[in-house]
């Protein structure tokens, strides 16, 4: 009687359910042949990428996308924003499958990442090293004590793009630029480096916390509009704090929202709430999803398009794999019709995302996973194509799914 009291008793604490719905028992019946398949395409991509990893000059690269015209990987520098991912992804391999073969293609690519800790171009430190340390750490403990020294090497570097008089982390630009303070939703995602750094027994570790907070906090307040929409990119004065430009970026225009900052956003918000506790974060954060998943442009598969100003051109398969995994941690920290709500809708795009649409065929796609992803529409760059950071919130979906 005492066991069935305290069960029960865990089982309302912690939110979960043992119903599930027809699509939680669709996607529960094809995860292990998703996961089987992205062994599959995984063993391909890391083969052909092993054999171009080192350029000319003895730098490394990851593979970032793939060109079909030329039948290529697309190779980027480690220092490129999204180089985490494809590490990350080899981590996630060895989380879904518990096969050693992936433990050690992760601990390889993953040191590769090593020399980032300490680049300072841009605010892309968390996409660039806690993606793969992150994991790493949690999924190795005997190199744990290795990659939380660059983590936290790499959270100092990341708070040299810190302003104290804006209390924000400028996204693009020289640290010292006077004239230009860049700051885009992407940024938030880089937050988790600093509340993971901030948890750890170092002396900078209030001063991490305060940059994450102050950072999500001022882009709240100035990055959104009234109705949950999401401004890309936002140039700031230096001298008054106060908004001086907006720009288009990576949407349509500046009056519509680019579907992956937005997804961006509702992950984030998600993701401070998560390390935080303040509740703040948690409803601004279900404000941004209710924006994304009612909107009226959101075609009934839950996989966006491009922006959500531009219905009936392109998809993005990447930020409907950001959007699924932020939704669906959201869902755990939301009671009721709402969190179940945020989860169905997750749900569907997973199921949306492992069909024949959007999910390649073995041996097709470059060995990526997800096709039809958009990078930079405006500037013709990236436009129905695979990406690596679409691959990684995917793999991430499916296992917060499975747990």
């Amino acid at each position: 009687m005492k066991r069935s009291l305290f069960l029960a008793a865990v089982i309302a604490f912690s939110g979960l359910s043992f119903a599930q719905t027809e699509d939680e028992k669709r996607l529960s019946s094809i995860l292990p042949a998703i996961i089987e398949r992205s062994e599959a395409q995984y063993r391909r991509l890391e083969n052909a990428a092993q054999k171009v990893r080192v350029d000319k000059d003895g730098s490394h690269r990851v593979p970032h996308g793939y060109i079909a015209a030329e039948n290529k990987l697309d190779m980027r520098a480690i220092f490129w924003w999204t180089s985490g991912h494809f590490p990350g992804s080899l981590w996630y391999l060895y989380e879904a499958t518990g096969k050693d073969e992936w433990k050690c293609r992760a601990i390889d690519w993953t040191d590769t990442q090593a020399p980032a800790a300490d680049y300072t171009g841009n605010h892309d430190t968390g996409f660039r090293m806690f993606c793969p340390l992150g994991n790493g750490r949690r999924l190795s403990p005997g190199h744990r004590e290795r990659y939380d020294a660059l983590l936290v090497r790499s959270a100092a570097t990341l708070c040299k793009r810190y302003h104290e008089g804006l209390g924000l982390l400028r996204s693009w630009g020289k640290i010292d630029d006077k004239k230009d303070f860049i700051v885009i939703p992407d940024n938030i995602m880089n937050l988790e480096l600093l509340m993971w750094a901030s948890k750890q027994k170092v002396p900078q570790a209030s001063f991490f916390r305060k940059v994450a907070l102050s950072h999500a906090d001022v882009s709240m307040k100035n990055h959104f509009r009234v109705d949950g929409g999401t401004y890309h990119v936002l140039n700031y004065n230096q001298q008054t704090g106060r908004v001086r430009e907006i720009y288009q970026g990576q949407g349509a225009n500046c009056l519509t929202a680019w579907s992956r900052g937005q997804s961006w956003a509702i992950y984030g918000y998600t993701m401070m709430y998560r390390e935080s506790g303040e509740k703040r974060y948690l409803d601004f954060a279900c404000k941004l999803a209710d924006f994304a998943i009612n909107h009226p442009n959101m075609p009934a598969d839950g996989i966006p398009y491009w922006d959500f100003g531009a219905p009936g051109e392109e998809r993005d398969t990447s930020a409907a794999s950001v959007m699924a995994s932020g939704l669906l941690e959201l869902a755990r920290f939301v009671p009721g019709e709402k969190g179940k709500t945020y989860r169905a809708f997750a749900v569907r795009q997973l199921l949306s995302l492992a069909s024949p649409e959007y999910l390649a065929k073995e041996g097709e796609n470059g060995g990526f996973l997800l096709k039809h992803g958009v990078g930079h529409k405006p500037v013709g760059s990236e436009i129905d194509v695979p990406l690596d950071y679409g691959d990684y919130y995917f793999l991430e979906a499916l296992l917060r799914f499975k747990r």
